[in-house]
């Protein structure tokens, strides 16, 4: 968590000085529909410090690399007996990296662009808030690819009954402030996902399976809260999320535990790469089932209300 750290303060100054090399920086990789990742390369004691988030999971450090100055080898997974490994080889081109991703005799073209700086200054004011849920069916609400969706509403909540499909809304958003309460069963694991690319984690787990980071309230991998709030499995607990940019604001249960904390790049279920865009809100359904939400409501900018 330390290094991490160390390396998003690198890493934001490398989104807007000089780059001293073009690897520098910040890459969004949208691979395929609902396949996006993410590179983080800075410098540490004169050599890179590299970090990768693939489409699932957390965002890790990577050790065994290449660099000959024009040229960029990643050994993402090592080889095993079962496992080909994950190999990415990158140059960059005309203000991208392109190249290769190569998982045995599985090759996939990549071409990654500098993720958006996304700095702007909070709306003077936002509008009213509006309901993103009615309580009574899932209209501005629909499921996420192909698995079973066990989405449903039951009094007034919408609920998740079963591990399946995410759900997302029909409509999409830039900047807003989000209000939404959750009642997270124990052992449940579900997410927050803004713009469909930064979770916000929503889980239960036992303690000793998420490190901070990856805790209830994180934005997964990368911010975690500055408050550790007692756990309420089963109860009903509030988020207000303000994301202006990459800028983002948590108050939980009415405490302020992310302040104005800048996120460096997608987490791992993000929809996309498109960080500059607007995204719907989605709901993890893919992890456990038993998850509740209600009162689901968004303010946004004037200029911005769609």
């Amino acid at each position: 968590m330390k290094a991490l750290a160390a390396f998003l303060l690198a890493g934001s100054f490398c989104l807007v000085s000089a780059q001293p090399d073009p690897f520098l920086g910040r890459w969004d990789f949208t691979i395929a529909p609902q396949r996006a990742d993410w590179l983080g390369i800075g410098e540490k004691d004169g050599a890179l410090d590299i970090w990768f988030q693939p489409t699932g999971g957390n965002v890790y450090r990577v050790k065994d690399y290449k660099f000959d100055g024009s040229h960029l080898t990643l050994q993402l997974q090592s080889a095993t007996s079962k496992n080909p490994g994950l190999v990415w080889d990158l140059d960059f081109a005309g203000g991208t990296l392109t190249g290769m991703q190569m998982h045995g005799d599985d090759h996939v073209a990549l071409t990654g662009v500098r993720a958006p700086d996304l700095k702007r200054s909070p709306p003077a004011a936002w509008t009213d808030p509006q309901p993103l849920f009615n309580g009574r069916n899932l209209e501005g609400w629909e499921p996420i690819g192909t698995a079973a969706s066990h989405w449903t509403v039951r009094d007034g909540e919408l609920v998740n009954e079963a591990h399946g499909a995410n759900l997302r809304t029909t409509r999409t958003f830039d900047d807003f402030q989000l209000h939404i309460e959750v009642n997270c069963p124990a052992d449940g694991n579900s997410g927050i996902y803004l713009r469909g690319r930064y979770e916000v984690q929503v889980e239960y787990e036992p303690l000793s399976k998420n490190p901070p980071e990856r805790a209830m309230g994180s934005i997964y991998g990368f911010l975690a809260p500055a408050v550790v709030l007692p756990r309420k499995p089963g109860q009903w607990e509030t988020f207000d999320i303000t994301l202006v940019g990459r800028t983002v604001t948590v108050t939980r249960n009415g405490v302020l535990t992310l302040d104005h904390k800048e996120i460096p790049g997608i987490t791992g279920g993000a929809l996309d790469a498109n960080e500059g865009e607007p995204g719907p809100f989605y709901l993890q359904g893919d992890h456990t089932g038993g998850l509740r939400f209600r009162n689901i409501r968004v303010a946004v900018t004037q200029a911005l209300h769609k």
